[in-house]
């Protein structure tokens, strides 16, 4: 489970250091790279709920299989593709693949840990999801200056096929007894729902959020979580337990859940577009760089584990939080303070991140009987999805809203390539380039600096409604 947990973040952050290899290679323009990103992220996040009801019905050892092996096709698939449209059909199907793997294999582990060894499971568990993020840039940018940008995805090939037999003889199978009937109109009309919001919020910024075209994606939405939930309300065994939410605790938890994910991951994303494009660093340097944000991640994971024995979550939780808020603000004055602010930012979140990321799912997982973690873990983890989907949308807006106002003059084929961190090509294609370059970096700092912002109020915020929704007692 930690292995398949490492490569499920590590699919997300290893291709921000290659976007500027992949627009070269492609073709792509600045949407078709957001989407590449995003497809792998609107997948998981529409899926893994799924995943989850599957698993309590047909089996987690089951289904956690049937992703790693979607996952291994989807892998293939990317680093064979000679388009950004099948780049990105690809990154959808590694994200259905991702979030089946997630949603069985947390359940598998409430079925295998009890009690303080949970905790210090999901604590492992925590760093390795961490891990898997913080390093990706590394592992991304040594690939891709050494190998090629095709293989931060064909690397999965050789580490996939191993787990699979690993996981034949690992896992023992476990379901849900009482999970007879699938809800196929539930899965259906969530999924749905799901993916249209998530692309509205994709699109809203490129569209414009008072277009046809988005209202309507957004009231479809609507309509369509109005079914869900009374589709829900009327299962005697819902796919996702509404009731849940009656529980204060539990309210709190999923908003954690969606704060760490828009917030810190969401950074993770641009970050190295900055440090490419301001800095000057190569992938490999850039990778190297975002080290700061992976050793807290990994440090932090045995201090949460005895940290989360002592204090109540209602503590615990809120805490890790606003030493998140405290790293971003950092991030978001790094104009002013220049490198010593970027590093300490990341640090800071590095911590903040790692205190609370396992223990985070050990919380909404313990609130539920074991026979119903599968459901569980995924509303969970949908939480996680939402919010990294909401970040990577809403503060990719911002990002995108402030890069376009500074360089509003431009090509808007310039503006893509700024917005991806190639600013050394983008300068060859206009007149001025000494000029050109550091209004460039002009942009991408003012860019960077509202979106760090942004992700400090969220994050802070959320340390509040935490702080007042959990009970000390979970």
């Amino acid at each position: 489970m930690c292995v398949a947990s490492f490569l499920e973040p590590l699919a997300t952050t290893v291709v921000t250091v290659s976007l500027s290899h992949i627009q070269r290679a492609t073709d792509a323009s600045f949407t078709e790279l957001q989407w590449v990103l995003n497809a792998y992220v609107l997948t998981f996040a529409a899926f893994v709920l799924t995943g989850g009801a599957l698993a309590d019905r047909f089996g987690r050892k089951c289904i956690f299989i049937t992703g790693l092996l979607i996952f291994i096709l989807a892998s293939a698939i990317c680093g064979l593709a000679q388009t950004s449209l099948l780049l990105i059909l690809g990154r959808a199907a590694a994200g259905i693949g991702s979030a089946f793997m997630l949603s069985a294999g947390l359940a598998l582990l409430v079925q295998v840990f009890h009690g303080p060894e949970r905790v210090r499971a999901f604590a492992i568990w925590g760093v390795v999801v961490g891990a898997g993020s913080a390093l990706g840039p590394l592992i991304g940018g040594v690939l891709t200056e050494t190998l090629g940008w095709r293989w931060i995805f064909f690397i999965n090939l050789p580490v996939c096929l191993p787990l699979l037999a690993l996981s034949f003889w690992s896992a023992d199978e476990s379901y849900d007894q009482d999970a007879i009937m699938i809800d196929w109109r539930g899965l259906v009309s969530f999924t749905t729902m799901f993916i249209l919001v998530m692309y509205a919020l994709v699109e809203g910024n490129g569209a414009g959020w008072s277009s046809p075209k988005i209202i309507s994606l957004l009231s479809i939405s609507v309509l369509l979580l109005i079914v869900f939930v009374w589709l829900q309300l009327k299962q005697t065994h819902p796919m996702f337990d509404l009731s849940l939410f009656a529980s204060k605790t539990f309210t709190g938890v999923s908003i954690v859940a969606i704060a760490i994910a828009a917030a810190f991951f969401t950074l993770l994303v641009y970050l190295p577009i900055y440090i490419q494009g301001v800095l000057g660093y190569s992938p490999s340097q850039t990778g190297l760089a975002l080290i700061v944000m992976a050793v807290p991640l990994l440090i932090m994971g045995p201090v949460s584990a005895k940290l989360a024995v002592i204090l109540p979550s209602r503590l615990f939780l809120p805490l890790g939080l606003f030493i998140i808020a405290g790293g971003a603000f950092l991030l978001s004055v790094m104009g002013q303070y220049g490198e010593p602010a970027l590093y300490a930012g990341m640090i800071i979140t590095g911590i903040g991140a790692g205190l609370i990321n396992g223990e985070l799912s050990n919380v909404a997982i313990s609130i539920v009987a074991p026979e119903r973690s599968g459901m569980a873990s995924g509303i969970s983890n949908t939480m996680r999805q939402l919010g990294f989907g909401m970040g990577i949308a809403s503060l990719g807006a911002i990002f995108s809203a402030s890069l376009t106002r500074v360089l509003a003059n431009y090509e808007q084929s310039f503006i893509e390539r700024v917005a991806s961190g190639d600013i050394t090509i983008a300068v060859t294609t206009v007149d001025n380039a000494g000029e050109a370059s550091e209004i460039a970096k002009t942009a991408l700092t003012a860019a960077m600096s509202n979106l760090s912002f942004s992700a400090a109020a969220l994050a802070g915020l959320a340390a509040i409604l935490a702080f007042l929704l959990i009970r000390t007692g979970r």
